[in-house]
C-alpha cells in the first residue's frame, strides 16, 4: 500500500500553496487548539497533541504561535470553540473525497462546502461510504539522495514504523498514528531531515488517473475545497499518471 501519489499530487501541493496563502499555521492553530482542548496541554499526556506538534515544527511554526494555541484550547486563554465535521462524497471518475472540517459555525460550513460540492457536480455521501476505503496512518517522507536505505530502514523500524518504500527520489515512511511522534523523534535525533509528515487518511487501494482532464477536474475541486477557510484537510485516493502530473505541473 502506498499512498505516496496522493501525498504528491495533493498535500505537498496544500503545503506549498497553503504556505503561500499564509493559511497554514491558522488551520495549524484550529487543530492545536482542539487537541488541547480534548487531551489537555501536556504533550506527554496527550498523544494527539504530541504528533501535532511533530506536524507544526515540520511546518515551521513559531513557537509562541503553538503555545497560544494550545493554552486557547486548555482554557488558560480565551479562545473560540471548534467542532469537527467531516464531509464525504465523489468526484468524476468514482474518486473518495474526504473533506476534514474545524469550524465554528456547523451551518456555515455545511452551506459553504456544500455548494463547492454541487458546483463540481458531486453531492454528500452517506457517512462512512467513503471513509472506509482509508486507514489512519501516519506518513514521513524523506529524500532519497539524503541518507543510506539500509540505515533509514533501521531507524525507522526501531523506533516504530509499519514499513518504508522507496518511490522515484523519495522514501515513503508509513506508521501507526500512536507511533508517528516516535518515529519523527527518531529522524531528528539521527539528524534525518524529513520533506514532510503528518498522520493523514491513507487509501487502502489506489484509483488510477491516465486522463489530462479528470486529472485537473479532481485537482481544481481539491483545491476549490482547501480554499475554504473551515477546510483543515481533504484526502483522495486519486493516483494521478506521472506524465499527466508533469504535464499538470509544466501548466501551471
Amino acid at each position: 500500500m502506498s499512498g505516496h501519489s496522493k501525498w504528491k499530487t495533493i498535500q505537498h501541493k496544500k503545503g506549498a500553496a497553503d504556505a503561500k496563502r499564509g493559511k497554514i499555521f491558522s488551520k495549524l492553530s484550529k487543530e492545536l487548539m482542539v487537541v488541547a482542548k480534548q487531551g489537555g496541554s501536556d504533550p506527554e499526556k496527550n498523544p494527539a497533541l504530541r504528533t501535532l506538534l511533530q506536524k507544526a515544527k515540520s511546518s515551521n511554526m513559531p513557537s509562541d504561535n503553538i503555545e497560544r494555541a494550545i493554552k486557547k484550547g486548555a482554557g488558560e486563554l480565551e479562545g473560540i470553540t471548534y467542532d469537527e465535521v467531516v464531509y464525504e462524497g465523489y468526484a468524476s471518475g468514482g474518486i473518495g473525497l474526504i473533506a476534514m472540517v474545524l469550524t465554528d459555525n456547523k451551518n456555515r460550513a455545511a452551506a459553504e462546502v456544500r455548494h463547492i460540492f454541487n458546483k463540481h457536480g458531486s453531492s454528500f455521501a452517506a457517512p462512512g461510504s467513503v471513509m472506509r476505503g482509508f486507514e489512519r496512518k501516519g506518513q514521513i517522507f524523506v529524500a532519497a539522495d539524503k541518507v543510506d536505505e539500509d540505515a533509514l530502514m533501521n531507524i525507522v523500524l526501531e523506533a516504530g514504523a509499519e514499513d518504508m518504500t522507496k518511490d522515484g527520489d523519495q522514501f515513503e515512511i508509513l506508521t501507526l498514528p500512536t507511533a508517528f511522534a516516535d518515529v519523527m523523534e527518531a529522524l531528528e535525533k539521527a539528524n534525518i531531515q524529513t520533506l514532510g509528515g503528518e498522520v493523514s487518511m491513507v487509501p487502502t487501494v489506489n484509483v488510477p488517473i491516465t486522463d489530462k482532464a479528470l486529472a485537473s477536474s479532481v485537482l481544481k475541486f481539491v483545491a476549490d475545497l482547501e480554499e475554504n477557510d473551515d477546510v483543515q484537510n481533504v484526502y483522495t485516493n486519486m493516483d494521478i499518471d506521472d506524465q499527466i502530473l508533469a504535464e499538470l505541473e509544466e501548466n501551471e
